[in-house]
């Protein structure tokens, strides 16, 4: 048999990668044999190469914990409360601010202050720092509760088909066209006239009349853009929408 000259996949391991056979055909097979080989052995190499360097970690685990099951952890407590029940009472709370701070305390500050360890711990030491907390804020949530079960009692079909127009048609509206409400607001208290733009003066940047004067109205964030490539030549009134309604401003 012929000697041939070996290629290695790694020179300092000495894996045989090619093999330039020059040979018998009896001689093939073996050579084919010991190529799989090689590979199979330097696919090994380097796993183990990567996971004693810390270059392969196994698969991050995660899964999600539900608050219910972080109380029921710590407290063993799972209380059962009446479907819907607990929405009502989480609305009424939110009406009549009854484990605010000021009934109940500072919980996070509190809660750090707190030097056992065990729930049924924690409980006497509340308890001890807060005697009337439990009680006073329960006393205004009722109270809420009382105040919504009459209010319920006067919806009815009417009502609620008079609710949901208000929030689709009206406030939908209002929210999308608002502009005449600034205008107006702002003649009112310059006590003049106002008005809206025509198509031709709204293509010019101009969305209303103050008087006779013309000007544009425009989110606050606009403020913050010098380089617009839109040039508005007229007095600007700026917005900012708030939770309980949109907050103007101008200089004129």
């Amino acid at each position: 048999m012929q000697e041939y000259p070996c290629y290695y996949i790694n020179s300092r391991m000495k894996i045989p990668f090619v093999t330039v056979y020059t040979g018998s055909l009896k001689h093939l097979q073996p050579l084919i044999f010991m190529k799989y080989i090689s590979f199979l052995l330097y696919f090994i190499i380097l796993i183990l190469s990567a996971v004693l360097s810390g270059n392969i970690h196994a698969a991050e685990k995660s899964f999600f914990i539900r608050n219910r099951d972080i109380a029921l952890d710590l407290s063993g407590i799972d209380p059962d409360f009446p479907k819907y029940t607990t929405q009502l009472m989480n609305l009424a709370n939110q009406n009549a601010q009854a484990t605010r701070p000021k009934t109940v305390g500072q919980l996070s500050e509190l809660i750090q202050e707190f030097p056992g360890r065990e729930y049924g711990e924690w409980v006497q030491w509340y308890t001890a720092q807060k005697p009337e907390a439990i009680d006073q804020a329960s006393e205004k949530l009722y109270d809420m509760i009382l105040k919504l079960r009459m209010a319920a009692g006067e919806i009815d079909k009417a009502l609620v088909k008079k609710w949901v127009e208000n929030l689709v048609l009206t406030k939908s509206y209002a929210g999308l066209r608002f502009q005449k409400s600034i205008l107006k607001q702002i003649a009112d208290a310059k006590k003049t006239s106002f008005r809206l733009a025509g198509p031709d003066e709204e293509s010019k940047g101009i969305d209303g009349y103050i008087g006779e004067m013309p000007v544009s109205v425009k989110p606050v964030s606009y403020k913050s853009k010098p380089m617009l490539p839109e040039q508005i030549d007229v007095k600007i009134v700026y917005y900012e929408k708030k939770k309980r309604g949109i907050k103007i401003f101008w200089d004129f």
